[in-house]
């Protein structure tokens, strides 16, 4: 690569720490350059998501903080080769974020690839872009999924829809991350 290709990673506060920062060094361990995209241009609390037992579901600690790049405002989606949309709590009020939900139907509308992972699929799904699409998130996001005319697959830790990866949790990355870069080397 002469110019670094651009991956845009969206997120917000309480996004999970772990997707982020081990999806920003990938990317750029591999040669790409990856921007942090939120509702603003600041520092972002990020959170820890873990699992214990005797708890139905995940507990949740504060994590590192990360400073974003760019406001989803100032987002030209013709800049980047890819989206990867993270989890944690941000995808709960990112759905809402009017900026968010245009900046994924471009990246859709364009044919370029769109990688969601763990509770990232709640902005797909407030896109409307799961519809008739086979995805795997966090098992208690699946209602969303199919509610929104999603196919869920629970069995799989990774799963690949066209030019769609999606991953269960951070526990997921090895297989989430084969596909992704996968898809990237087909580019």
């Amino acid at each position: 690569m002469s110019k670094k290709e651009k991956i845009l990673i969206i997120t917000g506060d309480a996004g999970e720490g772990y997707e982020c920062l081990y999806g920003k060094h990938r990317f750029e361990e591999a040669g790409y350059e990856a921007i942090i995209a939120a509702p603003s241009v600041k520092r972002l609390n990020l959170v820890i998501h873990d699992f214990e037992p005797g708890w139905d579901t995940y507990i949740e600690k504060p994590g590192y903080i990360v400073e974003s790049n760019i406001a989803f405002a100032d987002v030209k989606t013709e800049d980047y080769i890819a989206v990867l949309i993270l989890g944690g709590r941000a995808p709960e009020f990112l759905r809402h974020n009017e900026k968010a939900i245009e900046i994924v139907r471009e990246f859709d509308k364009t044919d370029k690839f769109i990688f969601s992972i763990c509770h990232g699929i709640q902005i797909l799904t407030a896109a409307g872009l799961v519809k008739n699409k086979t995805v795997t998130c966090y098992e208690n996001v699946r209602f969303e999924v199919e509610a929104c005319g999603g196919n869920f697959v629970g069995k799989n830790e990774a799963v690949r829809d066209g030019k769609y990866v999606s991953g269960q949790t951070w526990q997921s990355h090895p297989d989430f991350y084969r596909m992704v870069f996968e898809c990237l080397n087909e580019k």
